[in-house]
């Protein structure tokens, strides 16, 4: 499926509730939501074929996430197979004051949070065993960077902030000014303290 912005207003939406907490918590459901955020619309076979299972076994899993308000069908413009969308442009796990459900949204929140870091490494292995057979300005345009800073909690918080704005106008699901040579890029922020900092109180 070739990529299209539908240009759609931003909705973020924030999940507190146990049972669509649960039903996220999965692989494969992550996946699709992650597919659909990232190209917009497209059919379970359409799916099946980005995230590696079959058409039937993904209609399955997006009739759960549409069960909790996560995706939808949408209108098939030839009047075949029915698309399915995210309801939402972006997820964010929320907190509550209840603390049965608080356990459970940090239990799905380690759950995404460990999802992420394979997918987002599997992502960069494959680009870079593709690298060759990209195309020279996306060669040169791609970023590979880290960085140690030394900063503070109120520091990193605002540079988050900073960071967001700059880049939320180029979200692919929101975006309806895109170039004609535009496509779907990965970009990935991880900013934590270094695991391998300790804490004045034990070193001394």
């Amino acid at each position: 499926m070739s990529f299209t912005s539908d240009g759609r207003p931003e909705n973020r939406r924030t999940v507190t509730d146990p049972r669509a907490l649960r039903a996220l918590a999965h692989p494969l459901r992550l996946a699709l939501l992650d597919h659909l955020m990232s190209f917009g619309a497209s059919t379970a076979s359409d799916c099946a074929e980005a995230v590696g299972s079959t058409p039937s076994n993904c209609s399955y899993h997006l009739r759960a996430l549409a069960r909790f308000g996560l995706v939808e069908r949408v209108e098939a413009d030839d009047g075949r197979e029915r698309p399915w969308q995210s309801t939402a442009t972006g997820l964010t796990l929320g907190r509550t004051e209840d603390p049965a459900a608080q356990f459970g949204v940090d239990t799905v929140e380690r759950f995404f949070a460990d999802h992420q870091i394979d997918e987002d490494a599997a992502r960069l292995h494959r680009a870079i065993a593709q690298r060759d057979s990209v195309p020279p300005a996306w060669r040169e345009a791609s970023i590979l960077s880290g960085y140690a800073l030394r900063i503070a909690p109120d520091e990193l918080r605002e540079l988050g902030e900073r960071l967001d704005a700059l880049i939320r106008p180029y979200i692919a699901l929101t975006r309806s000014d895109a170039p004609d040579d535009s496509a779907v890029v990965v970009l990935n922020l991880n900013a934590f303290r270094h695991p391998d900092e300790k804490d004045e109180a034990t070193e001394s």
